[in-house]
């Protein structure tokens, strides 16, 4: 095998695990939000989320019908050997995933509504984050067409503070989560330019649901935003109950002092992604 035909093989085998495995700290969250569920209705829909969980794992079958477009986001070590063959691997690998798992053909021609399969112009994603280092990081994430409905571009007053931000997130996220599938996970990109906010959100929900920000203000927004956001009531489904979030991942850029743009990104409880290393040697491993 070459080298190229096994970084193929590897970053299909992440996808394919992305697609039909749900990471253990999602399952862990399910779990925990079952155990606090104190509504009849909203247990139920939990219940049938994590037998849902069960049947896919054990029969290699996707989590959801909606396979999401392919994302992956990549931290790049500036000094690897491999940053130039990594973009057609990647393509290579979706394309293998597409036939094999199978995954839902996705990308769509916007004007026309030609149905391509799932590799073409701008797919799938690639976010580069070019770190110090030899190493790449490769973190895929199938991101569902309903929860990117609920994206939002939001723009706070300058000067209003942590309060505002917060209350113009839960504003929004309140209006939108009965549609992105809920239990959801919340990713929030504070400051910068109106691209890097939501750039800022959509990386963030790449973060493990148990970890916080290592910035004590960032991890305190993130526990008050769930919790205002998990007593709204709209709960699992839509359909009322004590958990409409699982986790608030927030991240933030230093901003103009005449803007101060907020991004949300939401992912549903189907929050599928897996990691690929390919370190300096060039041997691809899926990482746990």
């Amino acid at each position: 095998m070459t080298r190229r035909e096994q970084w193929v093989s590897a970053l299909e085998r992440a996808v394919r695990t992305a697609t039909v495995v749900l990471p253990r700290d999602v399952v862990q969250a399910l779990r925990g939000a079952l155990d606090r569920e104190t509504t009849e209705l909203a247990r139920l829909h939990l219940e049938t989320i994590l037998e849902n969980e069960r049947v896919a794992r054990e029969n290699g079958l996707p989590l959801c019908q909606d396979t999401g477009t392919p994302v992956f986001f990549v931290r790049a070590g500036a000094e690897s050997p491999w940053l130039a063959d990594l973009p057609d691997a990647l393509s290579d690998a979706v394309r293998a995933a597409t036939d094999s798992v199978p995954l839902r053909p996705s990308a769509i021609h916007p004007f026309t509504d030609e149905n391509v399969g799932n590799v073409a112009r701008g797919v799938p994603v690639i976010d580069w984050d070019l770190v110090p280092g030899r190493d790449l990081e490769i973190t895929y994430v199938a991101k569902g067409g309903g929860s990117e409905n609920a994206s939002g571009l939001l723009f706070v007053p300058p000067g209003a503070g942590s309060d505002a931000v917060l209350r113009a997130v839960l504003t929004h996220v309140v209006r939108v989560a009965p549609r992105a599938c809920p239990p959801i996970v919340i990713g929030v990109g504070i400051g910068g330019t109106a691209d890097w906010a939501l750039r800022l959100a959509k990386r963030a929900l790449v973060r493990r649901l148990d970890a916080r920000h290592p910035d004590p203000s960032i991890a305190a927004f993130e526990v008050r935003l769930l919790d205002a956001v998990n007593r709204s009531g709209i709960g699992p489904a839509g359909l009322g109950g004590a958990t409409t979030a699982l986790a608030v991942h927030a991240d933030f850029a230093y901003r103009h002092p005449a803007s101060l743009p907020v991004g949300v990104a939401l992912q549903c409880w189907a929050d599928r992604r897996a990691t690929v290393r390919i370190p300096e040697s060039g041997i691809a491993e899926v990482m746990e």
